[in-house]
Formats: C-alpha cells, structure tokens, sequence
C-alpha cells in the first residue's frame, strides 16, 4: 500500500497537479489523496480508477503490476514468447517481458527457405523500425524501393511505410527486429 501512494504521489508530481487538483479532479476529499499517498489509506477500486484515469496511467502501474519484469530485465531463451506465424512458414518471437511502459519490443523472426514477413511485420503505424541480420540474406522492398541485406547487416526505417522482407539465402534465417510499440 505505502508504495502505491508513493507511485501515485510521483505521477501527480510529474504531471504537475496539487493533491487539492487531483482530489476535485475526482470527487474526493484532499485529505483521502494526503493519505493514499502517505500509506495511511488505500482507495477503493472505483477510486483507484478514477485516481488512474486522472493521472493517464492504469491502474496496474499504480499499483506496481509491472515492476518485477522491469526490476528483472532478464528473459531467458526457453522463456521468449511466440507470436505468430505466417503461411509460409516465417514464426516471430518476443524477447522481453511485456509491459505497457516500454519504448521498444524485440522479436527474432525465423524466415523458412524462400519465405517473407508477410503478416509478421505488420507494424503499420507511426514509429521506427530496426533490423539486424543475424543469418542469412534478403531481399527488403520499402515502398517501391529494394534492398540487399546480408548477415550483420542493420536497416532502420519508418514503419508507417509498406515493407517486406524476403528471405533469399537458400536456407533460414533470422533477424532480429526492434520497433516502437503502437500505444493506440
């Protein structure tokens, strides 16, 4: 309990919001803010939304869901997360833990022999994207324009802009992908 009032003491402060704000903001008394924040208290779970949706956070930062993958940044190899796989045999997998906070996501993409990342690297939104070849050769067509990647070779791009990687080694192969999560 203390460390939530802690969590939401800092994201009023950074928003820049009096305890008196917050409180009208949500229809509470100053002296309920004073002592979620101090530990002294803790809000109902209708307080603790409406506390969360004023300080544009969830109420699982608020009370800290995420913290131990964020203390714990190590994800082992049996513990990476499949995503998905596409007909032709190109399976993607997360390499971290999930948490709405992050700045990144980290895949490795396993391409069969001659196949793309049609529906793997769907990410059409407003962000960048980061490739590094880990094994292997492609073909990468961004909009109308191609490029040859081969091993240890890294290509950055927007990802609002039509993509594809084909796999043109003869054999699998692998990248690693890094992109910027849509928070839509």
């Amino acid at each position: 309990m203390d460390q939530m009032g802690k969590r939401i003491k800092r994201k009023r402060e950074i928003l820049g919001f009096t305890i008196k704000e917050l409180s009208g903001k949500i229809s509470v008394t100053s002296s309920l803010i004073s002592q979620i924040e101090r530990g002294k208290a803790f809000p109902s779970i209708v307080t603790l939304k409406k506390i969360s949706e004023a300080l544009q956070t969830t109420v699982g930062e608020l009370i800290g869901e995420n913290e131990g993958k964020i203390q714990h940044p190590l994800l082992k190899f049996n513990e990476r997360r499949f995503t998905k796989k596409n007909t032709n045999g190109t399976s993607s997998y997360l390499l971290s833990y999930h948490f709405p906070s992050k700045q990144i996501e980290p895949y490795l993409i396993q391409f069969n022999k001659n196949s793309d990342s049609k529906g793997i690297m769907t990410s059409n939104f407003p962000g960048q994207e980061f490739c590094f070849v880990l094994k292997g050769s492609f073909e990468v067509t961004i909009e109308e324009h191609k490029y040859s990647l081969s091993e240890g070779d890294g290509f950055y791009f927007n990802s609002n802009k039509f993509h594809l990687f084909k796999n043109t080694s003869g054999e699998k192969a692998e990248i690693l992908w890094i992109i910027t999560p849509n928070k839509n």
